[in-house]
């Protein structure tokens, strides 16, 4: 089978990927463990929703940032470096630089909307609320809200850069050759360190300020990915380890919700717990994303008119579903229904709003196609493969 059509897998979990956390974003507005913090949290809450949304958490965006590092050595195979930075410049910086700024003024202006006339605010909307009627909102630095994840990758491409010049690059192709059941075991022991000191679950990184722990931590699947370019075959080896690593990673799942929801009182007790957990998660990040891939490998290594039209348009959806998604559950705060009625309203409106944005705006209008990848598939190997999408979500 030529090497394009052995990697359509990557293409349709890269999208998945993305949609996922369009799902992932609206069900927290009912998650008991996001409901102090989320700002469409709604007064009604479920356990059922902490136990289905913080395991793909978990792995998500580590397969996201795989994929990307797979995707970025392959540019620079075939474009050089300056050819990569070229097309990523284009296809990543950009869209930050032009969607950052509209979606800092539309979630802006719906939230202090929402404080104004909502009248079942959520926790945060209730103490903004609380601050404009005393000294007033205090100063805020800007975040990166949702697209971070195009922030972060930025950062990945100067260390690429960094990498070759020291010449260091082949020690990624090297941590992909390590024997299965060693990179099992070293590689959660080593996101663990970044991971232990944070809160779990993990927060986004939105701050423009760097954050170390997600720099290390999301930076060693980029490595992994890139190092994987060229020799994707050797995930075969992995194969026999699927069930075992689904299983262990479902087990360790359990354990660690049942630490995060678990308040405990003592700096030694709550350090010690704070490094299980790391733990935890870092074996989970790593065996579900392997899991994953191999998954992926089998059952989405294929052309489909569906999945294709998914990867077309899920970098789209992503960048522009946050606002949308927030104006709607804004909305909903104050409706007589249960829940799951709200939240099964905030998907479909969210993802119908956005695909017609994507047939309205990014078909028509050429520059903005080119810019998205409109219309190509992320298949390495097919000449057209250069105007696709940039790789993942966040």
């Amino acid at each position: 089978m030529p090497a394009a059509e052995r990697l359509h897998y990557l293409d349709n979990l890269r999208a998945l990927a993305m949609l996922a956390g369009v799902l992932f974003h609206a069900a927290l507005a009912y998650s008991p463990l996001a409901h102090p913090l989320f700002p469409t949290a709604d007064c009604q809450s479920s356990a059922l929703v902490d136990v289905l949304v913080w395991f793909p958490h978990l792995f998500r965006m580590p397969l996201f940032f795989l994929i990307a590092g797979f995707f970025t050595a392959l540019l620079v195979q075939r474009r050089g470096l300056g050819g990569m930075f070229r097309n990523r410049l284009f296809r990543v910086m950009l869209p930050f630089l032009l969607f950052w700024p509209l979606v800092h003024l539309c979630l802006s202006a719906s939230t202090l909307h929402a404080v104004d006339t909502a009248e079942h605010p959520s926790p945060l909307l209730a103490l903004i609320r609380q601050f404009q009627q005393q000294d007033g909102l205090p100063p805020m630095p800007p975040g990166t809200s949702h697209l971070w994840f195009l922030y972060y990758l930025m950062y990945f491409y100067v260390l690429v850069w960094a990498a070759r010049v020291f010449g260091v690059e082949r020690w990624a192709a090297r941590m992909a050759q390590v024997r299965p059941a060693l990179l099992l075991t070293l590689m959660p022991l080593a996101i663990a360190l970044p991971l232990a000191t944070v809160s779990a679950p993990h927060p986004a990184p939105e701050s423009l300020l760097p954050q170390f722990w997600a720099l290390g931590y999301f930076g060693a699947f980029f490595v992994l990915g890139y190092g994987l370019q060229g020799q994707i075959e050797r995930m075969d080896a992995w194969r026999v380890h699927l069930r075992k690593l689904l299983a262990a990673s479902i087990a360790c799942y359990a354990l660690w919700l049942s630490l995060v929801v678990t308040q405990v009182d003592g700096d030694i007790l709550h350090g010690t717990i704070q490094l299980l957990q790391a733990g935890l998660a870092g074996a989970i990040s790593v065996w579900m994303t392997l899991s994953c891939l191999l998954v992926g490998r089998a059952l989405l290594n294929r052309r489909s008119r569906s999945l294709g039209y998914l990867s077309q348009t899920s970098y789209w959806v992503y960048l522009v579903h946050l606002p949308v998604l927030f104006a709607i559950q804004y909305r909903l705060m104050d409706a007589e229904l249960h829940w799951t009625g709200k939240l099964a309203i905030a998907v479909v409106a969210t993802f119908g709003l956005s695909l017609a944005g994507y047939e309205v705006l990014v078909r028509r209008f050429a520059p903005l196609a080119r810019m998205l990848g409109s219309g190509r598939s992320l298949v390495p190997g097919v000449a057209a493969r250069d105007t696709a999408p940039p790789e993942g979500s966040g």
